[in-house]
Order: structure tokens, then C-alpha cells, then sequence
């Protein structure tokens, strides 16, 4: 199993904030990444990004990502929010699962976050090599791990709004939804 971490929305100062835990087996994850690979050849965009794409090309990119099979957990916070506290929250409390073979998460962190985040590991039993950023343009499965986010929040933003079709179609998917905790700035 495949852990694929991405966050939506922690630069506002308004509404949601998400983090999306993208589980994917590892049998799985060369077929995943493939198959997203696909689906953004198929839409000519060179690799997804939510916050780039409009309306139609997300519901299009999200509709063939949901038949891929993946389950997703995601925690929610209400911004503004520290990023670290929310990240190091939403592990203790979604990751859940102690065999898998590695937690990517998008993005460059500083040193000192990385180190935070692999405190929080070590203190749930969890080897810390098992923790990587990467960057989004190199994995497939961050950007599906991207999109969730961005659908998330977009929900919880306006759940009458355009995220809602959406929403309905990929829902089935979450496992688990927790609003997390304190995290102010």
C-alpha cells in the first residue's frame, strides 16, 4: 500500500482547508500511476493540477480517476490553520493502517517539517523512512491525490455548488471524514 498525501485551500484565510490521504496497494501503484498518465494524455493536459484546470476538464479527469480503484480518508479543518499542526493531526489521527510501503506527500518541505512529521510517525510505531515528499509533476498519484483535495474542499466550501456532481460520483471512494482539530495560526 501507497500512501499519497496532498492538502487543498491552506493558503486562505476563509472557508476549508483539506488534507486527502490517497491509499493505493502497492500491486496496484504502477497500474494507478499508469491509468492517471492515461487519463491526462486522453484530456491533452500535461499533468493535472486543481487549481489550473476548469470545471469541465476536473469533472472529465475526476470521472475517470473514480473507476481507478483507490479509497481515500480525508481530514477537514476550517481556515486559517497552521499547515504543519493540520498535517501532523490528520496523520495521528486518519492513518490508521500500520503495513504499507511508503507515505508520499507533495511538495518540498523544509527540513524542520520533515523532521516534525517523522517525529509524529516514530511516536504512532511507524518507520520514518517511509516518509517522502515529491514533487507533483514526478507522480501520477499525487495529482489524483491533488484533485481529491481540491474536490473536497470545494464541497465543503459550496455543497450546492459546481463540486457537488462531483462529489456525488467520487463520495464512494471516502472511507473516512473527520473534522480536525485546533490548528489556528
Amino acid at each position: 500500500m501507497i500512501i499519497f498525501v496532498d492538502e487543498s485551500g491552506t493558503h486562505k484565510q476563509l472557508e476549508h482547508s483539506t488534507f486527502a490521504l490517497v491509499y493505493v496497494t502497492v500491486e496496484d501503484r504502477d497500474y494507478i500511476e499508469r491509468e492517471i498518465t492515461k487519463i491526462e494524455q486522453r484530456h491533452r493536459i500535461p499533468e493535472f493540477h486543481w487549481v489550473n484546470e476548469p470545471w469541465k476538464l476536473r469533472a472529465a479527469f475526476l470521472s475517470d480517476a473514480a473507476r481507478l480503484p483507490f479509497t481515500v480518508k480525508v481530514a477537514i479543518f476550517r481556515n486559517p490553520i497552521s499547515p504543519v499542526p493540520a498535517l501532523e493531526w490528520s496523520l495521528k489521527h486518519v492513518l490508521v493502517e500500520k503495513r504499507f510501503y511508503a507515505i508520499l506527500i507533495d511538495g518540498e518541505k523544509p527540513k524542520w517539517v520533515e523532521r516534525q512529521l517523522k517525529k509524529t510517525l516514530r511516536d504512532k510505531g511507524i518507520s520514518v523512512r517511509k516518509l517522502k515528499t515529491v514533487r507533483r509533476s514526478a507522480s501520477p498519484g499525487i495529482r489524483l491525490a491533488d484533485a481529491i483535495a481540491g474536490l473536497v474542499r470545494a464541497y465543503y466550501d459550496d455543497p450546492q455548488g459546481k463540486a457537488k456532481p462531483l462529489w456525488e460520483n467520487i463520495r464512494k471512494k471516502i472511507t473516512t471524514q473527520l473534522v480536525g482539530g485546533q490548528t489556528d495560526r
